[in-house]
Formats: C-alpha cells, sequence, structure tokens
C-alpha cells in the first residue's frame, strides 16, 4: 500500500486542488473559490489548510479557517480511488488540531442536506448537526 503524506495547502497548489473539488461530489463552488479569493483565505489563515498526496500528486484537500471565536471546515474532497481509507479524517484532525493550537473550541461546516454521503461520513467522525440554526446569505458584491 502506499504511504500518502499530509502538509500545509500552498496557493502553488491551487489548479490541482480546484479540479479536484470540481470532481468531487457535493462540493459547491463558486467565485468565491477561485484563486485570488484562496489565495486570501490561506494567507488569513495561515497553516490551517491541509493537502494529501502520493508520489507528490494531491489526492485529497481541505480548507481550515477561523475568524478568531469559530473554525470553519470548507471543501474537504479526497479523490474517489482513495475514499475509505481514513485520509479524510486525518486531514479533519489535523484542521481541528491546528485550530486548537489558534485557541479555538468549537468549528463548523457546511453539508448539502441532500448530501448523505457526507452527513453520514461527519456523523461517523462525531460531528453533530445543528437543527436549531438556520444558514442565511447574501451577495454584497
Amino acid at each position: 500500500m502506499d504511504i500518502y503524506q499530509i502538509r500545509p495547502f500552498h496557493i502553488d497548489d491551487y489548479d490541482a486542488v480546484f479540479a479536484l473539488w470540481r470532481e468531487t461530489e457535493g462540493v459547491g463552488l463558486s467565485q468565491a473559490d477561485e484563486r485570488p479569493a484562496i489565495a486570501r483565505y490561506l494567507d488569513r489563515n495561515p497553516g490551517l489548510s491541509f493537502v494529501a498526496t502520493m508520489h507528490s500528486r494531491i489526492i485529497a484537500a481541505v480548507l481550515c479557517g477561523h475568524d478568531g471565536r469559530r473554525g470553519f471546515i470548507h471543501h474537504l474532497a479526497v479523490q474517489a480511488e482513495y475514499q475509505k481509507q481514513g485520509i479524510g479524517q486525518a486531514l479533519v484532525e489535523r484542521c481541528v488540531d491546528a485550530l486548537r493550537q489558534e485557541g479555538i473550541d468549537k468549528c463548523h461546516l457546511f453539508v448539502y442536506a441532500t448530501n448523505a454521503n457526507a452527513r453520514t461520513f461527519w456523523r461517523r467522525l462525531d460531528w453533530q448537526p445543528r437543527d436549531d440554526l438556520v444558514l442565511m446569505s447574501k451577495m454584497i458584491r
């Protein structure tokens, strides 16, 4: 079995990560995921987002950051042929550990209500759905 490595997500990884997100079911992409926005996110949250590589090829990625009080995980994606091997869980653990080191004690994430596989994955990792909250959004540009 090949061994994967986890390292910080750098903007030089963007093209490979964006291609992974685009091919991953359940990852919703928008203008906020274009290179300049991701570069700002990585600069604002250094060392909190990660990629998993095998033979120098990106096979998984996750965005992670915080606003000073709550952490957020976005766009966890693992290439289909590498799923169910613990790579996604390992990326999440790295994010949670990094947030903990930043003094963050709670983390949130977004999952499409129709994405049963993702909901099962997150519940298996002891993440709990919040039925008491409603997400509200507004375009401001």
